[in-house]
């Protein structure tokens, strides 16, 4: 598993698609509301030039995305300090665009205002701004001009008083101050997008953070089992070594090559998973069986075995060699402790959705000896908890009638 400090993480491009469509989108649809609940004239066609803004809009916030991505990995007044100045040209850039967008219908609007009041409204070939009042040109068309006083100066023909004039410095003005006033409201709009950029990567950031963290406990987690599964194998190997050394000097070569083999083969098997991995039930009482093997031919008179496991239950997982301990514990202190025959009993249940098994021995049990205590207990108490935490637990105890009985109680889990 590889655990090093990765990258920055970043935020997945279609999030970021979805952040920039979402921000420009909430704008057209509040911009579109307002002209409908004014009452804006021309509104179809307005909202087709509002729509080319929109998307206008997205492509230059889309386009600054790669600069505010590289802020990613730097601290907070970095990150607000420099979107503060991003910001400002690419707002004037939304705000040149609207107005060019804009520009064809302006006149158009102004027109149809303009006869809505009562004002024709045109322009000149300089480009000022000409009003004038319809009223005053339907009386001047509908009135003969009066006739000429002998004393007094000829006056033109339908000469009328002069028009309302804007000239073309003050127009210019005016869409100066429009730009600016509509490069302030999407300069808003790019920081909204950015704080919400900067909230979906700090959450990335989170996210990462917390798988981070799940593989580093996955790893400790598969330490600490490895190291209480290799517990379990010196400690038999030793006591088994000892076994093959006790038979070689009495001279029992037989039973310690039949011993020799059956321990190649019990290790074969028990090696060849994974120590951090579950195993089928039929799968560790195989294994134990090999055991019992073993230490039959050190007590060939004295240990009797009887395996109990339903068929339905062959393929319930449990963790591997988890029985060994229990196991061993009965052949030491039960078996070798008493010259009689000692009976070992290895049975599987299940109930109420747990997987229940018992070792229990008939043996002798000493004064001494209290339930729960012991390396091999703590072994097995230290795995449960481990790989099921409280979901799974370990009872150890004597009988009433004599002997001993360790149960162990799991989540039932089937091999799929």
């Amino acid at each position: 598993m590889d655990l090093t400090t990765p990258s920055t993480p970043r935020v997945p491009f279609k999030l970021v698609l979805a952040s920039i469509a979402g921000v420009w989108l909430a704008y057209f649809a509040l911009a579109t509301l307002r002209g409908w609940l004014v009452g804006l004239e021309l509104f179809d066609a307005l909202l087709l030039r509002r729509i080319l803004v929109t998307l206008g809009s997205m492509a230059v916030t889309l386009a600054l995305w790669p600069i505010v991505r590289l802020l990613d990995p730097r601290p907070f007044w970095i990150k607000t300090g420099a979107v503060l100045l991003m910001a400002l040209p690419a707002s004037v850039l939304l705000a040149a665009i609207n107005q060019w967008v804009f520009a064809d219908i302006e006149n158009r609007v102004v027109a149809t205002i303009g006869e809505r009041e009562g004002l024709r409204i045109r322009s000149d070939e300089s480009g000022n701004l000409l009003v004038d009042p319809l009223e005053r040109e339907a009386e001047a068309a509908a009135t003969p001009p009066p006739a000429p006083a002998p004393s007094a100066e000829p006056v033109a023909t339908g000469e009328a008083r002069p028009a309302i004039t804007i000239n073309a410095e003050t127009r210019a003005d005016n869409r100066l101050r429009q730009l600016v006033d509509v490069a302030l409201g999407r300069y808003y709009l790019l920081l909204a997008w950015a704080a919400l950029y900067f909230s979906l990567a700090n959450a990335e950031q989170a996210r990462a953070a917390e798988r981070r963290e799940g593989e580093y406990r996955r790893a400790a987690k598969a330490s600490e089992l490895r190291s209480l599964r290799y517990q379990v194998n010196p400690h038999f190997l030793f006591n088994t070594l000892n076994s093959l050394s006790a038979l070689v000097m009495t001279g029992k070569t037989q039973a310690a090559e039949q011993m020799i083999q059956t321990l190649s083969t019990f290790y074969r098997r028990s090696l060849a998973g994974d120590p951090t991995g579950d195993v089928a039930l039929d799968q560790e009482i195989a294994l134990q069986r090999l055991y019992l093997e073993i230490e039959a031919v050190r007590f060939p008179e004295r240990l009797r075995t009887r395996f109990d496991i339903p068929a339905a239950l062959a393929d319930a997982r449990m963790p591997g060699m988890i029985l060994q301990p229990l196991i061993e514990n009965s052949v030491k202190y039960a078996v070798s402790a008493t010259t009689r025959p000692v009976t070992l009993t290895v049975a599987a249940r299940e109930e109420y959705g747990c997987l229940v098994i018992e070792v229990a021995d008939d043996g002798p049990v000493a004064k001494e000896a209290k339930p729960g205590f012991g390396i091999g207990l703590a072994n097995v108490r230290d795995r449960l908890a481990a790989r099921y935490g409280d979901a799974a637990q370990i009872i150890s105890g004597p009988l009433e009638g004599g002997g001993w009985r360790s149960q162990i109680r799991l989540p039932l889990e089937h091999h799929d």
